[in-house]
C-alpha cells in the first residue's frame, strides 16, 4: 500500500528554518552579536547617511527560485531595516510560493531594538514580533503567549550584517565568533566564521576581488564571499542553495522553481518495502547517524553498531491514569505546558480539545479521538511556513508538521503529555523527512495524525525529539544518511 504524496514532509518548516538560519547569515533574519578573536574592541560601525538598498537572486542547484531585497535607512537614533524574500519551490510536483517580510528597528550600532516578521505561503500565514528588554528578547505572535528568551548579548539583525563588514577592513586569517539567534525557530547557537583567503569571483561576467569566509553548522559547510568594500557578493549553503548579488531589474526575472526539494532530501534504501503501513518491526543498517545518540535508544527504537531496530508499540487497553486525576512527574509535566507554537492553553485550543473528548476521561480513548479528528479535519497540503497549532486550527490545512503540532497541542490541552518527533517515514520507495507526535499513555506511544495511525508503523524512524529549535538539526543529516534493509515483519 502506498501513501498519497502531499502529506509527508517536514521540509516546509525545515526549508524556512534552513533559509532563515543557514543560507543567509549575511542576508536574512539571523540575530546575533559579534566578537572577534584576539581582543577585538567592542563593536561600532560607521554611520549610514542615506537609504541603501540591495538585491540578491536565489538559486537551487543552478536554477533560479527567488530573490531578496533589503534596505536600510536612518531612523530616529538608529536605523530602520527591511527585507523581503520571495521563493518559488517544487514540493513533490506541486509549485509553492513563499513571501516573507522582516522589518527591524536597530540602534546606531545596528543592534536590535525590535522586529516584525510576516510569512505568507498562500495556505498559511505566520506573524511574529519581538523586542529587546535588557538582556531578554520578548517574542509574541497573534494570540500566542509571549516567549522570553535570555540573551547573552544584545543581538544584531542579519540584514544589517553587510553594513558591519562594510564598516571595517577584513583580512585573511580573521576569525569572528558569533552567537546568533533565529526568531523563526527560537534557536541560539554559536558560529565561528573564518576569513580563509582572497580570490577572484566572477558574477554576471564581472570579476571581483573577494574575501572567502567559511563556517559550518551541524557539520555542513557555509561559504560566502565579501568584496573589499565589504559588500556581500555570493553565498553557498545546504542542498545546493546559493544567493548572488543582483539588481532591481534582474532579480525578479525568470524564476523557475527548481528541483523538487522533497526528492533532493529523500533517503533511498537498498531495496523497497511493500505495504509499509502494516510494518510492526524493521531492522536496518543506518550510516550517517551517531550510534550514541539517546534518541536512537529511546522507546521503540534501539541501535547497536549502526544496526537500528524499530518495533511498533502496543497500546495499553487502558492507560495507567485518568485524565484530571494524576500529578505527573516533573519530566512529564513539561509536556503538558504550552510552547511558543504549541498553544495548548489558548482558549480555542482548550475548547476544541473539550469538544473532541467530551466526557471521556480515558487517555487512550481521548488520544484516539484527537488523532482521528486532526486527520479528518486538516487538509493535506504541502506548505512553506512556520507551524502554529492555533493557526492550523483556524486554517485547517498543512502538511505533516502542521498535523503534528496541532495534535500535540490538543493532547496537552486534554491533559495528555505529548511531544513532537522528527525523522523519516517510508513511502513511494523512499524514506522522506516527516513529523509526528508521541503521547504518554502510561508509556510513550507514537501517533501520526497525518496518516491516522495509532500507533505509528515501524517505518517511522525518529531522529530528533522536540520543537523548532531541535527540528532544524535535521539539516545536518540531509545527504548523509544511507539505509540498508536487513529484516522486517508485518502484523
Amino acid at each position: 500500500m502506498r501513501r498519497s504524496f502531499p502529506i509527508f514532509h517536514i521540509l516546509g518548516i525545515f526549508l524556512v528554518g534552513l533559509w532563515l538560519i543557514l543560507m543567509a547569515l549575511l542576508v536574512h533574519r539571523t540575530e546575533f552579536s559579534v566578537n572577534k578573536t584576539e581582543g577585538q574592541s567592542e563593536f561600532t560601525t560607521g554611520a549610514v547617511e542615506s537609504q541603501d538598498k540591495e538585491w540578491r537572486e536565489i538559486y537551487l542547484k543552478e536554477r533560479k527560485v527567488g530573490y531578496t531585497v533589503s534596505l536600510i535607512r536612518p531612523f530616529k537614533t538608529g536605523y530602520f531595516i527591511q527585507e523581503e524574500l520571495f521563493l518559488r519551490l517544487n514540493l513533490l510536483g506541486l509549485g509553492r510560493n513563499l513571501y516573507s517580510l522582516t522589518q527591524a528597528q536597530v540602534d546606531k550600532n545596528l543592534l536590535l531594538k525590535s522586529f516584525q516578521l510576516m510569512m505568507n505561503s498562500g495556505v498559511v500565514r505566520f506573524r511574529m514580533s519581538g523586542r529587546v528588554e535588557g538582556d531578554v528578547l520578548v517574542l509574541s505572535s497573534g494570540g500566542r503567549s509571549a516567549k522570553r528568551i535570555k540573551l547573552a548579548q544584545t543581538p544584531m539583525v542579519g540584514s544589517s550584517m553587510a553594513y558591519f563588514f562594510r564598516s571595517r577592513k577584513v583580512k585573511a586569517g580573521d576569525i569572528f565568533r558569533i552567537p546568533f539567534f533565529d526568531p523563526s525557530t527560537t534557536m541560539q547557537k554559536d558560529l565561528v566564521i573564518r576569513v580563509t583567503g582572497k580570490e577572484t569571483l566572477t558574477l554576471h561576467r564581472v570579476a571581483y576581488d573577494a574575501f572567502r569566509l567559511e563556517t559550518d553548522l551541524w557539520g555542513k559547510p557555509l561559504t560566502f564571499w565579501v568584496a573589499e568594500s565589504g559588500e556581500t557578493l555570493k553565498e553557498e549553503g545546504f542542498m545546493g542553495f546559493t544567493t548572488v548579488k543582483s539588481s532591481a531589474a534582474r532579480a525578479p526575472e525568470e524564476i523557475e522553481g527548481g528541483a523538487d526539494l522533497y526528492e533532493i532530501a529523500a533517503v533511498v534504501p537498498d531495496r523497497p518495502l511493500k505495504n509499509s503501513v502494516r510494518l510492526s518491526y524493521l531492522k536496518m543498517k543506518v550510516e550517517g547517524v551517531d550510534a550514541l545518540d539517546p534518541v536512537l535508544h529511546s522507546g521503540r527504537q534501539r541501535i547497536h553498531e549502526n544496526i537500528l531496530e524499530i518495533e511498533r508499540e502496543r497500546i495499553p487497553a487502558r492507560s495507567s491514569y485518568t485524565l484530571g486525576q494524576r500529578d505527573f512527574a516533573t519530566v512529564r509535566k513539561e509536556f503538558l505546558e504550552p510552547e511558543f507554537n504549541i498553544e495548548s492553553r489558548d482558549k480555542e485550543i482548550l475548547e476544541a480539545a473539550q469538544r473532541i473528548a467530551g466526557d471521556d476521561r480515558d487517555p487512550v480513548s481521548v488520544a484516539r479521538k484527537i488523532v482521528q479528528w486532526v486527520y479528518r479535519n486538516v487538509d493535506k497540503k504541502p506548505v512553506l511556513s512556520i507551524p502554529s497549532a492555533l493557526e492550523v486550527l483556524r486554517t485547517r490545512a498543512g502538511d505533516c508538521n502542521e498535523h503534528a503540532t496541532l495534535l500535540t497541542a490538543l493532547l496537552r490541552a486534554a491533559g495528555i503529555p505529548a511531544r513532537l518527533s522528527i525523522g523519516l517515514v517510508y513511502t513511494r520507495d523512499r524514506f522522506y523527512y516527516h513529523a509526528w507526535t508521541e503521547a504518554y499513555l502510561g508509556e510513550w506511544i507514537s501517533l501520526d495524525a497525518t496518516l491516522d495511525q495509532m500507533p505509528a508503523d515501524a517505518s517511522h524512524i525518529k531522529l530528533v525529539e522536540g520543537n523548532l529549535d531541535k527540528q532544524v538539526e535535521i539539516a545536518g543529516r540531509i545527504g548523509e544518511l544511507k539505509v540498508q534493509i536487513l529484516d522486517h515483519r508485518y502484523d
